[in-house]
């Protein structure tokens, strides 16, 4: 019975959804208050059968309810609880339903907190976050129900994917979702200022909160991606350029574009089609990524959720959303009145430049991702694109962009004379210099390139806290450290640790396949790794062949690690890594195959200098898109200015 009540709560939340997108539109567009009002309601119902939805599919988890078909596929007797909880986003069916619970919660979200804001233009809003929502759980209720049966129950099911069985699924998918889904409140924003007809900077204003924190939540979800597959897959990698990583890359890189034309847009009034159009993009790029990980029209490791007969509809949906937007673009942006003349060096350059950079990597990922796709089908082959051409383009063009964040933020708007921000920077130079000076001098085996990379890094970090005392001399009292001004400040030195940390563990990373048998000693890196003893342990759902290693250094032992090659109940294979994890560096071990009968094994060493640089540098980025979205200002600006001024640029109708 509970199965069927969690598939009717889909479909009254898809009939709210349907309520929510044309009710409120139609009430804006004839200006009727009653109508728009609708939108608020709607969207909390729907929210609240979307969670009873959720509770009844986790119930069927937690209980083991083997005649729910996911349950069935994705879990079994021997499950422990908390993988159970989070099993119900393991695969393709519950993940959807995740997602549209996600867009639902960013909707309430927004409905709760724009009671300030004009009513059409909420409504509008609210309307458009309506029709998406619309698309996904028509997908959900009639392509992919999570509550389907299976006739008879089985008396056990068949297990959660291995790789899933981790604490990365539980935390990785959620946030990288709210990231994904987040973007539909900056898409919405700019769909409403469009059908509005006033695209000013008053909606960009209401934006920019929402779009850090999409951004900061996408950061951390690519973060954690990240970490997860480094630790889990065996490899000791922490990004493969592979296609579902791409697909979340994508985003990420228009997302960071966005929030930068958004701040010139607000506070210049310039770049307004330029910020419509990032808009739009950030979402319909979500979207594509959505494609790519469920409809199996690529092949990625990650790809635990695909269904290549299901990839057409989201296929159509994403064709519908992102053309219906851009037609609507096409009609409304070119009647945009522009903003005040840009300096040739100013703030508003920079910037420009930072997005054009940033877009263009976008496209060069895009390129990289699709075109072995397109050249399969155009039949000129099996073409593979691979670490070489994302790297070597990636490090072009972002090269440039890396020196440009320090001058953008002490650049004046409007215009300023390069000698007079030089006049601040020469000391985050020097410093920056110093520090690429002390790497190649302690490493002398490092490249130009990373030599390079760590000036570089440095020279973001220096002149940072470079512009942070700068604006503690000069501006005024009330303003000398804003959240906006902080946020930029702990996102900026994010970037330049993660710049740090993959130029050298790029560069210095040392790793050995080596045949070890216990009592066998091997050196990597100047560590000294001993292969102690193996023995076999027994999990919940899987018996493991755990080695016994010391890494020790001169003699003194400084950690003991323990490695496993699991076994699972259904027969499948993992190796769970041992890392001993370090503030600047790893050391990473993880056993391969038996040798000569169990006496001996295949082992992997890996020496991984300042890779936790790489997830720091990720984490203070989330936090300073987190911190600048609290900026007092905005708020004020919701509560106190919430009309559109009779003043701004418009669009004609």
């Amino acid at each position: 019975m509970l199965p069927e009540l969690g598939q009717i709560a889909l479909i009254l939340a898809l009939l709210l959804a349907v309520i929510q997108a044309v009710v409120p539109l139609v009430g804006a567009q004839l200006n009727r208050e009653p109508l728009m009002r609708l939108a608020r309601p709607a969207a909390y119902g729907q929210f609240a059968f979307l969670v009873f939805a959720y509770a009844i599919l986790t119930e069927g988890f937690i209980t083991q309810d083997f005649s729910i078909a996911y349950v069935a596929q994705n879990s079994n007797l021997a499950l422990p609880m908390h993988y159970r909880f989070s099993a119900v986003w393991g695969a393709h069916e519950g993940s959807l339903l995740l997602w549209v619970l996600i867009l639902s919660a960013w909707t309430v979200a927004l409905a709760a907190l724009s009671k300030a804001l004009p009513l059409n233009f909420v409504a509008r809003a609210l309307g458009t976050l309506g029709v998406i929502s619309i698309g996904f759980l028509s997908f959900t209720a009639f392509t992919s129900n999570p509550f389907e049966r299976h006739v008879p129950a089985l008396s056990d099911g068949n297990d959660l994917n291995p790789l899933l069985q981790d604490f990365g699924l539980i935390v990785h998918p959620p946030m990288l979702y709210m990231g994904y889904v987040g973007f539909a409140v900056a898409f919405a924003f700019a769909i409403a200022a469009l059908l509005d007809g006033r695209v000013d900077k008053q909606w960009v204003r209401w934006s920019r909160p929402w779009t850090n924190v999409a951004w900061g939540f996408l950061t951390v979800g690519i973060g954690l991606g990240s970490w997860w597959a480094y630790y889990e897959l065996g490899w000791g990698g922490w990004w493969f350029w592979d296609p579902v990583e791409n697909a979340s890359f994508m985003p990420w890189l228009v997302g960071a574009a966005l929030i930068h034309s958004q701040a010139v847009t607000e506070k210049r009034g310039t770049f307004g089609a330029w910020t419509l159009l990032l808009a739009i993009s950030a979402f319909s790029l979500s979207l594509l990524g959505t494609f790519l990980v469920r409809s199996g029209v690529l092949t990625s490791v990650h790809a635990f959720a695909s269904d290549p007969a299901r990839g057409s509809f989201i296929l159509a949906f994403l064709v519908i959303v992102t053309g219906g937007a851009l037609v609507l673009y096409a009609i409304r942006a070119p009647k945009l009145v522009g903003g005040p003349p840009v300096g040739l060096y100013s703030r508003e350059s920079l910037l420009l430049a930072n997005n054009i950079l940033l877009t263009v990597a976008c496209a060069m990922v895009l390129i990289g991702t699709l075109y072995p796709l397109v050249a399969d089908a155009l039949g000129w082959g099996k073409v593979s694109v691979g670490p070489p051409y994302f790297g070597l383009m990636f490090f072009v063009l972002m090269a440039p962009l890396v020196w440009l964040i320090p001058l953008g933020a002490l650049t004046r708007w409007q215009g300023d004379s390069l000698a007079s921000v030089w006049i601040w920077l020469r000391s985050a130079a020097a410093l920056a210099a110093v520090v690429a000076a002390l790497a190649w001098i302690t490493q002398r085996e490092l490249p130009l390139k990373a030599v390079l990379g760590i000036a570089a890094g440095a020279w973001i970090v220096f002149g940072t806290f470079v512009f942070l005392r700068r604006r503690w001399k000069t501006a005024a009292p009330g303003q000398r450290l804003t959240a906006e001004m902080l946020g930029m400040s702990l996102a900026h030195i994010g970037v330049g640790m993660f710049v740090i940390g993959v130029v050298v563990t790029e560069s210095l990373n040392v790793e050995r396949d080596v045949r070890m048998a216990p009592g066998d000693t091997v050196e990597v890196a100047g560590y000294q790794v001993r292969f102690v003893k193996a023995h076999h342990e027994e999990g919940p759902n899987f018996i493991a062949d755990e080695g016994v290693f010391e890494i020790s250094k001169s003699g003194v032992v400084l950690s003991e690690q323990h490695p496993q090659k699991r076994q699972y109940l259904r027969g499948q294979v993992m190796t769970e890594a041992a890392i001993d994890a370090g503030f600047f560096a790893d050391f990473y071990i993880a056993m391969g195959e038996p040798l000569d009968g169990g006496k001996a094994w295949a082992v992997r060493l890996y020496y991984k200098p300042m890779i936790r640089w790489v997830w720091l540098g990720a984490l203070l980025m989330m936090f300073g898109a987190f911190v600048a979205a609290t900026e007092r200002r905005l708020r004020q600006t919701v509560r106190e200015e919430a009309r559109l001024p009779a003043n701004s640029a418009a669009v004609a109708s």
